[in-house]
């Protein structure tokens, strides 16, 4: 099970890493469509990339894994949300469902209710 959650913490991150980082255009192109402020974009990329660290930094410290994974699994809630507000196709929510998923999976593991 250790190593299935240290996977989802990886995946987790790399996935929001390369979203922000390299397809940073595409998140300007929704944030638009969203009808969201650039202050708010800045703010939500700040906050993944900040929580993805601690993710990463939780392999070898577990005491930093809980509230990062809590604050991913927020943002992905606001993500469904945004794509439900604008009608988006099914495509479009599986990434921010996929993560959310997996974040549940590592809170749950970490609250031991797994």
């Amino acid at each position: 099970m250790e190593l299935l959650i240290t996977l989802a913490q990886i995946i987790i991150a790399v996935t929001i890493i390369i979203v922000w980082v390299f397809r940073f255009d595409n998140i300007q192109l929704e944030f638009n469509q969203y009808g969201l402020s650039d202050l708010t974009r800045s703010m939500v990329g700040a906050a993944k990339i900040s929580l993805s660290t601690l993710l990463i930094v939780g392999i070898w410290h577990s005491e930093f894994i809980l509230i990062p994974t809590l604050g991913i699994a927020f943002l992905m809630i606001c993500a469904l949300y945004a794509h439900f507000s604008v009608r988006n196709p099914i495509q479009k929510y599986l990434p921010a469902f996929g993560l959310l998923c997996l974040s549940l999976l590592i809170a749950a593991s970490q609250l031991n209710i797994i």
